[in-house]
């Protein structure tokens, strides 16, 4: 099995350095732009299947990279973005930044020390939740065989590049720091055992 994790393109709220989380924002012209450049890169890999996260700015990635491949396409919600609760729509970095932006850093700067607010998600929650989805991955007798793209998000794609290092602590959560948009993990699995083989590879 190997696996091609893809963050998704650039949105309006990225280029703003507004809290996305759950917010369904979709991608815009050069976040397009960067998934048609990856969709080139990865043109010679011949997928059996996709995953999505339901948000609309991973589907449309898929969507772009997959165009012309008649192959499923899934909606999954285990790899969908971190929850921010109250956070999202913040600006965080930059001109116009929120009071609360100091606290909500610390996802970033400080993420042993984050606290979540309102609904949102702890990171050993979205660890947990990524985990799930790759060890049932790993374990169908159905996919040992199969390329698959996973179309995800930053922090989503985050933890699950840490899960696959087995590394669990929220202190090194970005030791490799935030993926660019559209940046892809290839990920090998034999017999189980997940490896990384390349690591936010870009395509353009």
């Amino acid at each position: 099995m190997r696996l091609y994790m893809v963050r998704h393109g650039e949105t309006n709220w990225n280029k703003a350095k507004k809290v996305q989380g759950r917010a369904d924002i979709p991608l815009n012209a050069y976040g397009r732009e960067l998934a048609e450049k990856t969709a080139e890169g990865l043109r010679g890999i011949s997928f059996d299947l996709a995953y999505t996260s339901p948000l609309s700015r991973a589907k449309e990635t898929a969507q772009i990279v997959l165009q012309g491949r008649k192959i499923p396409l899934i909606e999954e919600p285990q790899i969908q973005e971190i929850c921010f609760g109250d956070y999202e729509g913040i600006v965080y970095r930059g001109e116009g930044l929120d009071p609360q932006s100091a606290e909500f850093v610390k996802f970033f700067d400080d993420t042993a020390n984050y606290i979540p607010k309102g609904e949102g998600e702890s990171v050993g929650q979205l660890m947990e939740r990524v985990d799930g989805f790759l060890k049932a991955l790993y374990q169908n007798p159905e996919l040992q065989d199969k390329m698959i793209l996973l179309s995800t998000h930053g922090a989503a794609v985050t933890a699950m590049k840490n899960c696959i290092k087995n590394e669990w602590s929220p202190a090194k959560f970005w030791q490799m720091g935030v993926p660019k948009n559209c940046a892809v993990t290839i990920v090998e699995v034999e017999g189980g055992i997940p490896k990384i083989i390349e690591e936010d590879k870009l395509y353009y």
